[in-house]
Parts: C-alpha cells; structure tokens; sequence
C-alpha cells in the first residue's frame, strides 16, 4: 500500500499529540531541517521503535510531523515498500536487538533451527534482491521528494564477504534509483570487504560510509579509506566518545573532507557508565560539534539517532523533536 502527500498529511494531522503540538512542524508546509547551512537528517532504527512502522513509505509521516527533510534510508524499510519477502531479521550490526538476538540462551537445537530459517529466509532475499524492480525505488524516491524529503544516504545490514558480486551491483543500483548520494554500512574487520565496496562505490560514483560502533579508535577507518577515494567515515559521534573516552571533534576536523555523514547521540562518558541519555545529559558535546560543522561549512549531513530510552509518557515523534529542536537552538 502506498500513500499520497494527501493521505500522509492526514494521518499526521490525526497522529498529532493534543497538547504538545508546538514541538511539530506545520505538517501543511513542506519540512525544512537544515539550520545555518547544516543539514540535520535522522535514522531511525526499524527495530526499537513501535510506534513508528517500518515500511519506507509509512515513516514518511513521521518525518513530515517532525519537519525533518533528509533520511538515511534503512534496506529493511525500502526493501519492504519495494516487495521483499517479509521475514524476521537479526538487526543490524552492533544494534541491541542483534545482540538480544545472538542465541546464547537456546539450546543446541534451537540454535541449529534459528541458523537454518536464517540461512532460507537469506537465501530468499538474495533471489529477490537479484530480480527487484528499481521502478520501486524510483516511486518511493518521487513520493519522498515529492513530501519536500531526501534520501542522502542508503543503509545497509549484515553485510559479509559472501554477498556475491550481483548483490552489490544491486546494492549501489539501489542506492541511486532512491536518490542517495551515500551507502553506509558496519565498518568490517575485513579489509578484503571494504576494498570491495571501494571498487563497487567508484564503479557506481557512489561514495560508502563505513559506521562504528564502540569498537574503534582513530586509526579503525586508515586502511578503508587507503583503498578508494569513495571510501569514507560515517561518523557516530556518541559511540566514539564511548569508544576512545575522546572527544570526536579533533577526528572530524582532520577527517571532514572523508566523512560521508554523521550519527548523532548524547552518551555518557565511560568513566561515567557510557549510556544513551537525553540530549544535553551526556558528555558528547553535541552543540560543539554542530557549531564546528556550520563554522567551517562542512558539507556532510548530520543524523538525529534515537537512542535513549524513550521517558513515562513521551512518544518517539515526541523525542525526536525535541532531537531536532536541540539542533536548531545549537546553530541558531
């Protein structure tokens, strides 16, 4: 099912809260998120967040509620509008649902069924995939653009040396069909896979921004971005802070022309338990960064990720505004 401008203004007029209307955006006028030359765009995790469904061409009503104009497109989300076969899925990289979602509680025969449906419900997406339709994409880029949204970059999950090379010209076919200018992806230990993206992304004239978690340091994206021009960082700020105990910015000041985009989260430092808190409760100096990126004129996007835990009474939409308002003040 697919949705008009007219049929998604609706539904936000109907989804508004009746007494914190003030937090969004008039869902009547296109929706403009880009402060002081910087643009603000947002990922949203299709797994943690229930009140906001999952198909690409339903988060778009979140999106305009908010008055957010550029997204970092999850596969799930695009592959589900476009008619991927609808199976579960372990989440991405490093996510807590992936982490939940490792087995470590099941038996030996639990674990063997679970590999098995994993191993068909792959086998069936990968024969999908090889057959999709970029016509798909191409209406969901028009009903994006359309609503006055971008989508700046294509997001890829658990992706291995044994995704075949059909799969990554699908990958990159994709990414262009929706308008993206980016694919980011898990950054890989295995440096064999990321010369392979390199290759495929210049191919393609595409760029990649290879993701961290809390796995890095400064050196973690040296050998990627050795390999291809087109190779680069897409930079979580808040996970770095936790990985390093270090702020980000003297990374993006020597990696700016490198970096493809940005996550942005408020987290505590370790020394200080390293959670997710609402922004402007963690030690991420957010408003730094914000500030940096507009005083130098940095080019990349800057994403709005949702991580902490959503307050008593407060909806996602809810918190996500207040994301973007914290952004707004920042580079007033």
């Amino acid at each position: 099912m697919t949705f008009s401008r007219r049929d998604i203004l609706k539904g936000v007029l109907a989804a508004l809260p009746v007494a914190k209307t003030n937090l969004f955006a008039n869902p009547f006028a296109k929706p403009d998120s880009k402060y002081g030359g910087v643009q603000i765009g947002i990922i949203i995790s299709p797994y943690s967040f229930p009140d906001i469904p999952v198909p690409a061409d339903e988060v778009l009503k979140t999106l305009l509620q908010v008055g957010i104009n550029a997204i970092e497109m999850q596969d799930l989300r695009a592959e589900l509008y476009a008619g991927a076969p609808s199976q579960p899925r372990g989440g991405y990289s490093g996510s807590a649902r992936a982490a939940a979602g490792s087995g470590q509680n099941l038996s030996p025969q639990e674990r063997q069924e679970r590999q098995e449906a994993r191993q068909k419900a792959a086998a069936e997406l990968k024969q999908w995939r090889l057959s999709a339709p970029m016509s798909k994409y191409e209406s969901l880029r028009k009903l994006y653009n359309d609503a006055g949204v971008e989508m700046y970059a294509f997001r890829l999950a658990n992706i291995t040396p044994a995704v075949s090379d059909e799969e990554f010209d699908y990958f990159f076919r994709s990414a262009r069909a929706l308008g993206a200018n980016q694919i980011t992806v898990e950054l890989p230990e295995d440096t064999g896979l990321t010369k392979r993206f390199g290759e495929f992304a210049e191919k393609y004239q595409t760029r990649v921004g290879f993701h961290n978690h809390t796995h890095v340091n400064y050196h973690s994206w040296d050998t990627a971005l050795s390999q291809s021009p087109f190779n680069g960082v897409n930079f979580d700020v808040g996970h770095y802070l936790v990985a390093t105990g270090e702020s980000p910015i003297p990374f993006i000041r020597e990696h700016h022309d490198r970096i493809t985009s940005l996550h942005l989260k408020d987290r505590k430092l370790p020394s200080n338990g390293g959670r997710n808190m609402p922004w402007g409760q963690g030690d991420t100096p957010l408003k730094e960064i914000l500030q940096l990126i507009k005083a130098e004129g940095y080019k990349f996007p800057a994403a709005i990720e949702l991580e902490y835990r959503i307050p008593e009474g407060s909806t996602t939409p809810q918190e996500i505004a207040k994301c973007l308002k914290f952004c707004k003040d920042a580079l007033a």
